[in-house]
């Protein structure tokens, strides 16, 4: 009895990972856009320092990004493994 629910449990596995990827996609698609919309409201208040508000929103976004990219590949290697 406990052998066939861990079996049936296991099949889940890689729906319930596919589903932990796609959150984790769409939370990093919200954070850059909020990233993105900071920056934006910043430059139009201080034109003058908008290069290093650009830098620092590119090195934000590349953050987001590794950090996205690292729960993708945890998700994939659970579905797969």
């Amino acid at each position: 009895m406990l052998l066939s629910t861990i079996l049936e449990a296991v099949s889940y596995v890689p729906g319930l990972a596919a589903i932990a990827a796609s959150i984790a996609v769409i939370g990093a698609a919200f954070g850059i856009g909020k990233i993105g919309q900071s920056a934006m409201e910043a430059m139009a208040r201080q034109p003058e320092a908008a290069g290093r508000i650009q830098s620092g929103m590119i090195i934000a976004g590349a953050l987001v990004e590794g950090a996205t990219l690292f729960a993708i590949v945890v998700c994939l290697l659970a579905a797969l493994g």
